[in-house]
């Protein structure tokens, strides 16, 4: 699709459905690699990044099927541990593959991620990790080459203290940690939804996990795990999208098959905003009050205020009465939507990590 036309002007009214989550189902597809066998998933969503993991996963000797929103991946041993660039470059999420390698096979060839130019994503967290539990990491001609020189080819259990929360590398070290010998503990770790939806596959699998959700996880290395069933999370950052796009249109919009937990902290947003917002147990629903106004936010690790909902949030303050302050403090190059908010007339004032939004005035 190379253009979509959008006409203005109404209010939404209705109910619609949440996908699966990409930033859990790329992670899950990456975690069969620990288990030779038959892994189903369900709820996987239809996108570029998931075709892009199973054709990763089919340059590894994985078969992968998908039956509409069900993916099989059948895993058998790989004739090459290599994660070739040009499939690597496609998406960062890639770089997940090298954890599970490692701890399986003791050996791997990944390619330094390529993805989105939203600012310096650095995997030197990952690759520190890996080395404190025994492996062997050599940064050449563009790729990661991984190895564990011991005779068991097995990683060895160890406390890891990240300088900074890191969901990709907490997720590519739990993995990993899965297989290792001994018991390897994570510091400062990541607290997203996803690596609690990770955690609960690998513990189908057969790994021992502790502490998932919180700053501090626990992982007993297992000899073997086995292949396991498991549903994908519902998409926070879709459904807060959704809400968004309810909030700026105005109306009246239910949100389905959600967590409404997850997207916590955009709902106390909208409602210091003005807007009503009814929760369910798998379901949002958010009513227009007649006019909003402008609220501050500041972007965070969650639970705090996702990033990923930094711009949609950033044009609803557009059309809010008063003055909002949006502090961008996880990535330093998201602000590239404003110039194209400008283009439509908004009033904002980038300063580097912040932004001034102003209702826009029509002319």
């Amino acid at each position: 699709m190379d253009r979509m036309r959008i006409h203005g002007g109404r209010s939404l009214k209705g109910s619609v459905k949440t996908s699966g989550a990409k930033n859990s189902a790329l992670k899950l597809l990456f975690a069969s690699l620990l288990a030779e066998g038959r892994h189903t998933f369900h709820n996987v969503p239809e996108l570029k990044d998931v075709e892009s993991s199973a054709e990763l996963l089919g340059s590894l000797n994985c078969k992968v099927q998908r039956k509409g929103k069900t993916i099989i991946v059948d895993v058998k041993a790989p004739d090459s541990f290599e994660a070739h660039y040009d499939l690597v470059r496609k998406m960062r999420a890639s770089i997940l593959c090298l954890g599970p390698l490692l701890a399986k096979y003791g050996q791997a060839q990944v390619s330094l991620p390529g993805g989105c130019a939203i600012g310096s994503r650095p995997i030197n967290l990952h690759l520190e990790g890996m080395k404190a539990m025994g492996a062997e990491i050599d940064l050449r001609s563009g790729y990661v080459h991984a190895s564990v020189p011991t005779p068991s080819k097995r990683l060895k259990g160890t406390n890891i203290l990240f300088e900074f929360a890191t969901v990709g590398g907490t997720e590519n070290i739990m993995m990993a940690a899965t297989l290792a010998e001994g018991v390897t503990v994570i510091e400062n770790a990541a607290k997203e939804p996803e690596i609690v939806d990770l955690a609960n596959y690998l513990k189908k699998m057969g790994a021992k996990i502790d502490g998932a959700g919180t700053s501090i996880i626990r992982i007993e290395g297992v000899d073997k795990l086995t292949p396991a069933e498991h549903t994908v999370i519902p998409d926070r950052i879709e459904a807060g999208t959704l809400l968004i796009a309810a909030a700026i249109a105005g109306g009246d919009v239910t949100v389905q098959d959600c967590v409404p937990e997850h997207p916590e902290a955009l709902i106390l947003k909208l409602r210091e905003a003005g807007f009503r917002i009814e929760t369910a147990p798998t379901s949002m629903r958010i009513r227009s009050t007649g006019g909003s106004k402008c609220v501050d936010v500041t972007t965070a690790p969650h639970p705090g205020f996702p990033t990923d909902l930094q711009a949609q949030f950033m044009a609803l303050m557009c059309v809010s009465e008063g003055v909002s302050v949006i502090t961008e403090t996880v990535f330093e190059n998201r602000f590239m939507h404003v110039t194209e908010l400008h283009r439509l007339g908004a009033d904002i004032t980038p300063k580097s990590r912040v932004a001034v939004v102003r209702k826009t005035r029509r002319a």
